[in-house]
């Protein structure tokens, strides 16, 4: 068996499109511009080329794109200022804060002093419990993408057993409840969990988000399962050329024996920015009590 691989970039490109649409409809009607704005602390290399292609896309949508560089050594009251400040701008819809924040920053208090309802990031506490309780709300962006990949080669989740392996606030736990939304049968596993390999084998669903560099191996993968690769490692070039990026899952040995397998990269790290592209409209649409 080879795993049929399951593609981030037609996905994504389709969703952008369809957003785009979306985003000159609502502008049509209300003559309102959705609005997103990020929070960038320090001069991380890698959180720069994010944000820089977070704001082509967004504007490429039709949408307003903002970006507020905070030097490294800001305090953390600076930062909770520029938070409530966007909180009041009407022409702000989103807000996200870039991680991660220099080492003597709070992420927690600053992501729990933006607005629930701007928190397009989807990891304030309120959204977090809106999940949990299926009600609306903001749901992480990466997550949000790892399902309509999963919905892409999985018509019907019912019964199915899911293993997350990881247990983050941006992915693993959300994923697990995406997934239980969908009425399939969820194991949360992480580094402490006993004969973690004998526990992903049972997986119909094998949600990858550990952060180890190949971690899963293709002896862990059950036959015919399908496999979500949220890992991105990077392992810097010896020759000059670019970085060599891997899964957090062995893709050679795991595309082996699974049904279904996301690259890395061009798979769920294409989706990270359309899902936030969708969560900003959606934060403009609830503002204005316009339908989606």
């Amino acid at each position: 068996m080879t795993a049929t691989r399951i593609d981030g970039k037609p996905v994504a490109e389709a969703l952008r499109a369809r957003i785009g649409r979306d985003v000159a409809a609502f502008v049509q009607a209300t003559g309102i511009v959705p609005g997103l704005t990020v929070v960038l602390v320090g001069d991380d290399p890698a959180s720069q080329v994010y944000v820089r292609n977070k704001g082509k896309h967004t504007t490429d949508a039709g949408m307003k794109s903002d970006t507020i560089l905070l030097p490294a050594d800001t305090d953390q009251q600076t930062v909770l200022a520029t938070i409530a400040r966007l909180n009041a701008d009407p022409a702000v819809h989103g807000i996200l804060l870039q991680l991660p924040l220099p080492a003597h920053l709070d992420p927690l208090s600053a992501i729990n002093a933006i607005d629930p309802d701007k928190d397009v990031d989807g990891l304030h506490p309120v959204n977090a419990g809106r999940l949990a309780q299926g009600l609306p709300g903001f749901v992480p962006c990466t997550p949000l993408g790892c399902m309509l990949l999963l919905e892409g080669v999985i018509p019907d989740f019912s019964g199915l057993e899911a293993v997350v392996v990881g247990r983050s606030n941006l992915v693993g736990k959300p994923i697990a409840q995406l997934l239980l939304g969908r009425n399939c049968t969820v194991t949360m596993a992480h580094s402490r969990t006993r004969d973690l390999a004998a526990v992903c084998r049972r997986a119909d669903i094998l949600v990858a988000a550990v952060g180890k560099a190949e971690m899963i191996r293709g002896g862990w993968v059950k036959p015919g399962a399908v496999v979500i690769d949220v890992g991105i490692n990077r392992f810097p070039s010896t020759t000059g050329g670019k970085d060599r990026l891997v899964g957090d899952v062995a893709y050679a040995e795991a595309a082996e024996v699974a049904r279904a397998i996301t690259p890395v990269p061009g798979g769920v790290g294409l989706m990270t920015v359309a899902c936030l592209l969708s969560n900003t409209l959606d934060a403009a649409r609830r503002r204005h009590g316009v339908s989606g």
